[in-house]
C-alpha cells in the first residue's frame, strides 16, 4: 500500500481512541526502537518507527524531545485501519 492511499483517522477521532504510546525495542532488531499504539483496552493497534518519527516530526538530532511533540505528531497519523477488530 502506498502512503499516498493510507487515510488517517480524525485528529478528535484518534484522541479518543489512544490511550498510550509507548517506546519499546523492536525485538527483531534490538537496535530498533518502534513506538506501539495501544487502545484503551490495553491491545497495540499500530506502531511507528521511533527514528522516522523523530525526523519526519523534525526533531531529530535535537538533545531533548517533548513527548507532546512526539504525541501530537502520531495523533495526527493514525491510520483509520487501526479501528478494525
Amino acid at each position: 500500500m502506498s502512503e499516498d492511499s493510507i487515510r488517517f483517522l480524525p485528529y478528535e477521532q484518534a484522541v479518543e481512541l489512544v490511550a498510550a504510546i509507548q517506546e519499546e525495542e523492536d525485538i527483531d532488531n534490538p537496535d530498533r526502537h518502534i513506538l506501539t499504539v495501544y487502545n484503551h483496552s490495553n491491545r497495540a493497534i499500530c506502531w511507528f518507527d521511533f527514528e522516522e518519527v523523530m525526523r519526519d516530526a523534525g526533531v531529530c538530532g535535537k538533545d531533548t524531545v517533548s513527548k507532546q511533540t512526539l504525541t501530537e505528531y502520531i495523533l495526527h497519523r493514525i491510520p483509520d485501519w487501526a479501528l478494525d477488530d
